[in-house]
């Protein structure tokens, strides 16, 4: 099926809009970059910052090569990813025989669907870097970010939103505990399907516990425990975090696939998610620091964010604001279990990023404005909430864990020499400042 001249004009709007969306995407990229390295050390910013870089490269490259066709091929295997040779180098995604745009699943040109799907891949990746700061091979790191695009994010995207086991498939797990009913298209479904309208699961759940099993089996930074790790500039974590926001609508709103009402309820739902968080955030630094600083201000922003990704289209907006009040509280208070439990997660996407993705999650079962429990609804939903959520956490663990020790070989820790001096200068031959 391709776009005809006369589809390509009514959905011109749509294809707009999601070209915007997938272009604020990739800005989020760079945002967390700002945002990360302001975390960092001055004396690892850097390579902080090229961890981000770094990705953009490489999950495009394969994402283009296999990502998209094991992420959405026609072609599954086992209900976890899709054949990889199917459209391997976009073959047949782009157009056909006589050169005609192959139409998407939202009536504009697939390749925009391909742009957007790209995007979502490289930020996932990314935010893993933020675990691990400061003491590892930067060519490790692009060898991890290879393989785990592949053998963890795209099977997760497959299972989740290319109608595999995480799905509301027939042959999805939400499918196999509740049934399955015939729809409006003559479709058999799931009775009750799981909710991911942006990628809780997919996208913050998958690069939390990666980051969780990374920063335990690479072990901590000479000093954690000891030495006060503090941000060395404030000023790029809030601007990280205003184009996190700022790109974040394209996150969400973009996974409505239109310029409709849909996206604009998701678009208000980031905003009163994201303003509630950085309420609870505040508040509770106030409550038992007694100061409100401008790095919980930050991360209360991206604990909203990541809390209402999965939840955006299907709460109202007083509903996100009560996810969102939550996921910062939850948040500001779960950064600190890294010192209770000895695991260092350098600029805590466990704590943010993990947790407020799982309680993103899990909460639509309570909050969802058609199925969820304070609305009226049963049961069900979370329990289908909790069922993919578990999934994806067991599934992730396994598959960073292997990882990880496969490339062990490889060397993933610095010298104790080059991480005290700086990893900067040992990675990159440069420093981001010049001390007189």
């Amino acid at each position: 099926m391709y776009v005809s001249p006369e589809d390509m004009l009514a959905n011109s709007g749509n294809a707009a809009w999601m070209l915007i969306a997938a272009s604020l995407v990739l800005l989020m990229t760079p945002g967390l970059a700002f945002f990360y390295g302001g975390m960092s050390q001055s004396k690892s910013v850097l390579n902080m910052m090229m961890m981000s870089f770094g990705a953009m490269a490489v999950v495009s490259i394969i994402y283009f090569l296999w990502g998209w066709s094991m992420s959405y091929g026609t072609q599954d295997i086992g209900g976890v990813f899709a054949n990889p040779f199917e459209f391997f180098g976009l073959k047949d995604s782009i157009t056909d025989v006589d050169g005609n745009y192959i139409a998407g699943a939202w009536g504009y040109a697939n390749i925009i669907d391909v742009a957007f799907q790209v995007t979502f891949a490289i930020i996932t990746v990314a935010l893993i870097s933020g675990s691990i700061a400061g003491r590892v091979k930067y060519g490790t790191w692009l060898a991890f970010a290879g393989i785990w695009v592949t053998l963890a994010y795209f099977p997760l995207a497959h299972m989740v939103w290319g109608g595999g086991l995480l799905s509301g498939s027939e042959k999805g797990l939400a499918a196999k505990i509740f049934g399955t009913m015939v729809n409006d298209d003559g479709d058999t479904v799931a009775n009750v399907a799981p909710i991911d309208f942006a990628g809780g699961t997919v996208v913050h759940i998958n690069a939390g516990i990666a980051g969780l099993i990374l920063a335990i089996i690479i072990g901590k930074r000479a000093g954690f425990g000891k030495v006060a790790y503090r941000p060395h500039n404030l000023p790029f974590v809030m601007l990280g975090a205003a184009l996190l926001w700022f790109g974040w609508f394209g996150f969400n709103a973009g996974s409505a696939f239109a310029a409709d009402g849909i996206a604009g309820v998701a678009w208000v739902n980031t905003t009163a998610a994201t303003a509630a968080a950085i309420a609870g955030w505040l508040i509770t630094e106030r409550i038992r620091d007694g100061h409100a600083t401008s790095l919980g201000a930050a991360s209360g922003i991206v604990a909203g964010l990541v809390a209402i990704t999965p939840a955006a289209g299907a709460l109202t907006p007083v509903g996100a604001m009560i996810l969102g009040v939550i996921a910062g509280v939850l948040s500001a208070l779960a950064v600190g279990l890294k010192f209770k439990f000895g695991y260092d997660d350098s600029l805590d996407v466990v704590g943010v990023h993990l947790v407020a993705g799982l309680w993103g999650t899990i909460g639509i079962g309570f909050l969802g404005s058609e199925t969820g429990l304070f609305y009226g609804g049963d049961y069900k939903q979370l329990v289908v909430q909790i069922v993919i959520a578990l999934f994806a956490l067991i599934f992730t663990a396994i598959v960073t864990a292997v990882i990880a020790f496969a490339l062990k070989p490889l060397g993933w820790r610095v010298s104790d020499e080059e991480e005290a001096n700086g990893i900067d200068e040992a990675e990159h031959a440069e420093t981001a400042y010049d001390f007189a």
